[in-house]
């Protein structure tokens, strides 16, 4: 596989350089991430967004790092900022004469005269620490480097109004310690070969050009709280430490091989998997420690704004870590959520701020089960299943019963009911204020399917523990007869809900798709090639699938604009990089065609150069050219691209467009 790289066309372009965004994480939940421009565009981008409750409490602790370089008669700026008046000063920008991705670190270099100096970004796994590298790999002479930190101390989903915030910045050794306010965690800013002059002085007014787009506060201070300075030589690599632990490792060199090891090993375990995708992978696992198991893990849904969530950790599983050769990772996110199971629920979210989570779903829970068989079609783990067996069972129970937000079985048919006024419990979530755009609320069509599933692999699971099938494959023959309800003659393809408060609805939505894709279908053979064709002439893009068909009366083919207009947009045209996942797979169930399926993936993959640099987005406008929004990074769009290059066996050398 060809490295990620931009040449001076690409990185001194400012519009181009800064709609590309890199990110690195440190399997806690913190994360280091800006543009490739090196200009700040939203409030996410920063040197080190620690979480200092892991995985939660995310705060920006380091905004950024201004260096100017002195070589020769010359005395340039690296960096490049974006003031409120809309002002691009300086460009540093001008002086990148590449750009490229080492595995997940972002990696500069800069020409300066006869110079070329490289500066690389990575972080510690398992702590709170980001290391900034800077080496001169061509040099007629040393090179002057002088360094203004600039920091902050706020959550990652604010920004901050510094006028009166006095920070207490005390010089120690290599560096500073910062303490923001009493009670505060204290972070350090170390680099043991240069000289640094601590300071206090704001610089008000940066303009954060994306999240004026997105209808958000788009201005933000931050306090500059050192100066360090430093001559680099040919080949001796300087390194700035940022951190909020107590004692960081100071050897550059020791944690820059460490993190190339890590890489290596992650790429070195699916040998058949593109690598970029494997790391891609690896930066939403993240540490979760419950009461039972404190190793525990989970998934970070997305970057930037996302927690954990249970829908998007159970759909990403089979693709984050069984795809990519970690069984275990797997294993312990599967018990790690057995702990959380509540009224027969899995939570939907874990709360950034660390409170209780929110069992607001009913779709995670099914979900799992399709995660657990997963994994045990792959390490037939029978301990494991046996272990959380009961719990499964207890499931089913609350789900027959009555559980939470009128989830329930329909003794007349079988099926799944769910929802009431105010809620959103699908996938399909937007809310405004009040007003939820696709509540969904009676029999919504995937959900039944997840349904389904779940009770044809309960009864798998149960021959394999030796127990009787018998309730749970009655149960499951009710609800493949009663699945026929779902289907709109008229419109020839599957309802999206039906038992609604107004009706059937109608709506042409992807949804359906997972009564083909899911391991067990609840269709016939002939309405699942229907649902497969209706699919790709009105739902697929080239970034996945429309979240509403184009013919539609609510159907809206832009996202952006501020918060309203984006929400009303998110399930009714919004392009989902995800959904290319069950449309792949449903398509080879129908086809069986690798070679077509395969034509469907290559230009998502193409995404991995675009947006979120060695990543996949979240989602894309409905409308061409699909330009890329939300999260730069989605923990299930990569999930399911991988999951589905695997299942048509799409490997080999993959190049991107520059």
């Amino acid at each position: 596989m060809e490295p990620i790289r931009f040449s001076r066309s690409i990185v001194t372009h400012p519009e181009t350089s800064q709609s590309k965004e890199w990110l690195v994480t440190n399997g806690i939940g913190g994360y280091a991430s800006g543009t490739i421009a090196n200009v700040l565009t939203r409030r996410y981008h920063g040197l080190l967004t620690a979480a200092l409750r892991p995985p939660t409490r995310r705060t920006l602790l380091v905004a950024k790092l201004d260096e100017i370089a002195s070589y020769g008669d010359q005395s340039v700026p690296l960096f490049a900022d974006q003031w409120g008046d809309g002002s691009i000063d300086p460009r540093g920008f001008v002086y990148i004469e590449s750009f490229h991705l080492e595995g997940t670190l972002p990696v500069w270099t800069f020409a300066i005269g006869d110079a070329l100096l490289e500066k690389r970004i990575w972080m510690q796994q398992g702590e709170n620490t980001t290391y900034v590298q800077y080496s001169l790999k061509r040099a007629s002479a040393p090179m002057n480097l002088r360094t203004k930190v600039l920091v902050n101390y706020r959550d990652h989903h604010n920004t901050t109004a510094g006028h009166g915030w006095v920070m207490n910045v005390q010089p120690v050794n290599h560096g500073i310690r910062v303490l923001p306010f009493s009670g505060a965690a204290s972070f350090q800013v170390l680099c043991p070969e240069a000289a640094c002059e601590p300071k206090h002085a704001w610089y008000f007014r940066f303009a954060l050009s994306t999240e004026a787009y997105r209808g958000l506060g788009a201005l933000d201070d931050h306090l500059l709280a050192a100066e360090f300075e430093v001559t680099l030589q040919l080949n001796h690599p300087i390194t700035f430490i940022l951190s909020s632990e107590e004692n960081p490792n100071l050897d550059g060199a020791k944690t820059l091989a460490d993190r190339r090891a890590y890489e290596q090993k992650l790429v070195a375990l699916a040998p058949d998997i593109p690598a970029q995708l494997k790391l891609a992978a690896d930066q939403f696992v993240i540490h979760r420690a419950t009461e039972n198991n404190p190793d525990g893990k989970s998934i970070i849904a997305g970057y930037h704004w996302f927690s954990d969530w249970g829908r998007d950790t159970m759909i990403s599983l089979p693709g984050l870590t069984l795809a990519t050769g970690r069984a275990d990772i797997a294993r312990t996110i599967l018990r790690t959520y057995a702990d959380y199971v509540s009224e027969g629920m899995l939570p939907n979210r874990f709360p950034d701020s660390g409170e209780t989570p929110e069992y607001n779903t009913v779709d995670a829970t099914l979900w799992y089960f399709e995660a657990l068989h997963a994994y045990y079609v792959r390490t037939k783990d029978i301990d494991l299943l046996a272990e959380i067996y009961p719990a499964l069972e207890k499931i089913i129970v609350h789900h027959r019963r009555g559980t939470r937000y009128q989830i329930h079985v329909d003794p007349k048919d079988g099926l799944l009911y769910s929802g009431e006024e105010g809620v959103q419990l699908t996938w399909m979530d937007a809310k405004v204020g009040d007003r939820v755009i696709t509540p969904r609320t009676g029999k919504a069509v995937e959900i039944n399917a997840l349904w389904y599933n779940a009770l044809r692999i309960m009864a798998s699971f149960t021959k394999v523990l030796k127990k009787d099938p018998a309730s749970y494959e009655k149960m499951a023959s009710k609800v493949k007869m009663s699945f026929d309800r779902f289907w709109y003659s008229e419109g020839n393809y599957l309802y999206d809900v039906i038992d609604a408060p107004d009706g059937p609805d109608h709506s042409l939505r992807p949804n359906q798709l997972f009564a083909v894709s899911l391991t067990h279908s609840p269709i016939p053979r002939f309405q699942q090639k229907i649902v497969v064709d209706v699919a790709a002439a009105q739902l697929l893009t080239a970034h996945g699938l429309r979240s509403l068909a184009p013919s539609q009366q609510e159907y809206r083919g832009d996202y952006g604009g501020d918060m309203a207009h984006r929400d009303q947009s998110y399930h009714q045209g919004t392009v989902w990089g995800w959904l290319i996942g069950p449309f792949v797979i449903a398509h080879l169930k129908v086809y069986n065609d690798a070679n077509l399926a395969a034509t469907f993936l290559s230009p998502l993959l193409d995404q991995l150069t675009d947006f979120g640099v060695g990543s996949i987005g979240e989602i894309f406008d409905g409308d061409s050219p699909y330009h890329p929004r939300g999260c730069i990074a989605q923990a299930w769009s990569v999930a399911e691209v991988i999951r589905a290059c695997e299942a048509i066996g799409y490997y080999g050398q993959i190049t991107y467009a520059q």
